[in-house]
């Protein structure tokens, strides 16, 4: 099929605090459609603070898809990811509307649209192993042992992304083929065509400042308590997906007393920096995006004009 032939999706991304979930509910009112959250940690029930989740009232009445469907103690891998998302555009496209996604998750977006790399099974004691080599010599050794074997993947990676690096090297441990020439060789097979929207503050500092007062407000709100009630439960461990999450994992060490309440504060807010900082590095190589001052007035207007 050509392009112009496909249906119109729409991508509103941006980093975290830009106040993407605010102007999505907007374009989804005035265009009578409904919202598919590209959040990996929105999915999890229970986690609603921490999370920035919107509440049914910030809901606006439009029907959000991808949260609140799976407890925390679960897992949801990239792929069932893609596989929900389109299976839900293709619903919403066959009763005549725009499926509008939204979120910060870069790597769904990435492989909503490119599709995905068919990798090795994994390979438990090599992923045992890796792990305790984590555990004893950190992370910074293994990504220098991944820049000595695939660049490419080691240049993607961060150095502080302990899951994607051993994953990284189990995989070349597994194959002898580095990780990278995988995702070359996928195939991408995304029967949309994407409209996308970038949504970020002009200035860093600006963000800088949204982050940290978000958070001061999600404590007041009751972060902890809901993190307590997370921790209280028993099942539930620090290095689950979902316990991993900005914020969470920091109040969770807090509660742990490793920390003490200052300093919960102060490494939540400059983790949720750093994750800002990482997502401006994908979004800058995003292609054919319009960018959109989150200062801007107007910007539902605007939005509507570019897709007229």
């Amino acid at each position: 099929m050509q392009p112009s032939s496909l249906p119109t999706a729409i991508f509103l991304m941006g980093p975290t605090a830009s106040g993407k979930t605010a102007l999505a509910v907007q374009l989804a009112q005035a265009l009578d459609t409904e919202i598919i959250s590209v959040d990996s940690a929105l999915v999890f029930k229970g986690m609603d603070i921490g999370t920035a989740k919107p509440t049914l009232e910030e809901r606006g009445g439009i029907q959000h898809h991808l949260m609140d469907i799976l407890d925390p103690s679960a897992s949801f891998s990239t792929g069932q990811f893609r596989a929900s998302a389109l299976g839900l555009m293709a619903s919403i496209t066959r009763r005549g509307k725009i499926p509008v996604l939204v979120g910060g998750t870069g790597l769904y977006f990435r492989a909503l649209c490119n599709g995905l790399a068919v990798l090795p099974e994994a390979d438990f004691k090599i992923r045992a192993r890796l792990h305790k080599e984590l555990s004893e010599f950190g992370c910074e050794l293994l990504h220098r042992r991944l820049a000595s074997v695939d660049p490419q993947a080691a240049a993607r990676i961060h150095p502080n992304d302990p899951q994607r690096l051993q994953r990284a090297l189990e995989v070349y441990e597994i194959s002898g083929k580095p990780i990278s020439a995988y995702f070359l060789d996928q195939a991408s097979d995304f029967p949309y065509r994407p409209i996308k929207f970038i949504l970020a503050p002009t200035e860093r500092k600006t963000l800088h400042d949204l982050i940290a007062r978000r958070f001061h407000a999600m404590l007041a709100k009751g972060l902890l308590e809901e993190v307590a009630g997370l921790h209280g439960r028993g099942d539930l461990t620090p290095d689950l997906p979902a316990m991993k999450a900005v914020g969470y994992r920091h109040a969770w060490a807090y509660l742990d007393g490793d920390c003490d309440y200052a300093t919960m504060t102060e490494k939540a807010i400059a983790a949720t920096r750093q994750l800002a900082k990482r997502q401006f590095t994908w979004l800058r190589k995003e292609t054919n995006a319009v960018w959109l001052a989150a200062e801007d007035n107007g910007l539902l207007a605007r939005l509507l004009t570019e897709l007229s």
